[in-house]
């Protein structure tokens, strides 16, 4: 058989030993539903695996029948999206532990107990976590939990979508505007039932790259494993599967079987067939930074605090009276002007006029007479600034108004020292560009929000031809194979690193926000003051 292969041709000739590495989900195909349900009419398109959107997953209605069907059929894995949640609707007895009935049961990784595999799981009750194994014999009725997490379509299709059923998801939140060559309709809420299509991931015995082949290839194949030496192939690796060995096995020499499609630099340097040296794994602070515009789609960054530009401040905007509270810093008063009125239901908490001036001070609380009766709420205290002298006002706390900050710092900062002097989110300006870099892609932003900080995993490299300067790859950002070379390293002291600002997509951007602090929000508004 011969088949394209990105636009490669690949002969796949009898007698030809393939070793197969992975399955991978090449594309969806979604049908477009009402109530959940595949009618015999429904629409079916074609989704890429990159196709933008978050979505929510819509849990599986019919049950599974023991917990070797969940380990054979779910994705049970050591990162974030490997931990399903399942619940009985009987209770589970375990020796001294009983799982009530209707309890979420997170299975956390499959392991082999004493000779006997099972799955490590847990529960948490009363805000204490419990944790116990269950045998893959148990049988019952376990229906998966409801997920209130968002996921790409990658994401989904790498761990959501259990083998031999179909996935059932919603649009949460759009990435870009709609246009005709958008495959879904226009201002389609609904949800959407997606079938894979897989492709076969292996390693030839005289190819040094992998090999793509699409299940529905028309090829008969022969399960030679037991009668064959495995060993005398490629051993292809990710970066992740490069981050998981130990601190000890580095530096390491390796090649590149699959470079990544990004084409910016220095990515564009690790290109099919080149050598690296990887000297070690770690993790280091980034700041994750948006660009402020009002309108869509905004650029986003990760700085690294090694950043050699300067920044000035810009005003930052507080849509409540709450997120005066948060931004207020001991270090300086702040200082804000109102841009909308608000009338307060009580007399004893203050009225607002746009272009009214305040200097905020302090969160405490306050008597207000609320339908007759005297009721305790959480107020900012606030000095108004007047002509020629300073009034004490208090302001609600769920306050919905809106304020400018007004700049009175009018220095150049260095990004580490916003950081230990400020609270983030904050506004800046670059300055003065970083001089270190040809091009500082800060530089022409009009303006950045830097919004907080994060820890992120990188692999440092070099090029063994040229080990003068090393660079940082991020492990989960990155998608790239490399088999390990049996070379030397002729320098274990790493050479310097270059440590760039990474421009991320807006998909990115999403999956690195929402495993950070949860953003915080306003206390609720009390019911209005009957007419």
């Amino acid at each position: 058989s011969i088949y394209e292969m990105f636009g490669n041709e690949c002969c796949l000739s009898t007698g030809e030993v393939i070793k197969v590495i992975g399955f991978k989900i090449n594309k969806l195909i979604a049908s477009i539903c009402e109530n959940n349900e595949v009618g015999p009419f429904s629409a079916k398109v074609e989704l890429p695996l990159n196709f933008p959107g978050l979505y929510k997953v819509v849990a599986d209605k019919t049950p599974y029948v023991s917990i070797e069907e969940i380990t054979r059929k779910v994705s049970i894995g050591p990162t974030r999206f490997g931990h399903p949640c399942f619940y009985s609707p009987e209770d589970i007895k375990l020796g001294n532990f009983t799982i009530k009935r209707g309890e979420q049961i997170t299975f956390n990784s499959v392991e082999e107990v004493d000779g006997t595999v099972a799955v490590s799981c847990g529960v948490v009750r009363n805000n204490q976590s419990h944790s116990f194994t269950l045998p893959l014999s148990q049988e019952g009725k376990f229906y998966e939990c409801e997920d209130d997490q968002i996921y790409t379509l990658k994401e989904i299709a790498e761990w959501k979508i259990p083998r031999c059923r179909n996935r059932v998801v919603k649009l949460s939140n759009t990435l870009h505007t709609w246009d005709c060559s958008n495959p879904l309709p226009e201002n389609f809420g609904g949800c959407l039932v997606l079938m894979p299509v897989y492709e076969v991931q292996a390693v030839m015995k005289f190819r040094k790259d992998i090999v793509h082949i699409l299940s529905d290839l028309d090829v008969e194949v022969k399960d030679i494993t037991d009668c064959y030496d495995i060993s005398s192939f490629l051993q292809p690796l990710s970066l992740e599967d490069i981050f998981e060995r130990t601190s000890k096995e580095f530096p390491m020499v390796a090649e590149i079987m699959e470079g990544p499609s990004e084409s910016q630099k220095p990515y564009n340097l690790l290109h099919t067939g080149k050598e690296i040296v990887i000297y070690k794994k770690y993790q280091a602070t980034r700041v994750l930074a948006s660009e402020i515009r009002s309108d869509s789609p905004k650029r986003h960054f990760l700085i690294p605090l090694s950043y050699k530009g300067k920044f000035k401040r810009r005003p930052r905007e507080f849509p409540t009276a709450y997120d005066l509270e948060i931004a207020r810093s001991e270090k300086e008063q702040l200082h804000v002007v109102a841009t909308k009125a608000f009338d307060s239901p009580h007399k004893e908490l203050f009225s607002v006029s746009v272009g009214d001036q305040f200097l905020v001070q302090q969160c405490q609380t306050s008597e207000v007479l609320y339908e007759g009766r005297k009721k305790v709420i959480d107020v900012l205290a606030c000095e108004q600034i007047l002509s020629d002298t300073y009034k004490k006002v208090l302001l609600p706390m769920y306050m919905e108004g809106g304020f400018v900050e007004v700049i009175h710092d009018k220095k150049q900062h260095q990004l580490s020292g916003i950081c230990k002097e400020f609270r983030l989110p904050f506004n800046v300006k670059v300055s003065v560009r970083d001089l270190s870099v040809e091009e500082d892609a800060l530089a022409a932003v009009p303006g950045l929000q830097l919004e907080e900080e994060i820890t992120d995993s990188y692999l440092l490299v070099s090029s063994p031809s040229s080990p003068v300067e090393s660079w940082e790859i991020p492990v989960y950002r990155l998608n790239i194979s490399v088999h390990l070379l049996s070379k030397d390293v002729q320098a274990v002291v790493p050479p310097a690193a270059k440590t760039m600002v990474e421009e991320i997509s807006e998909e990115q951007y999403y999956m690195v926000r929402r495993y950070e602090n949860q953003t915080l929000h306003p206390p609720p508004r009390p019911p209005k003051k009957p007419a």
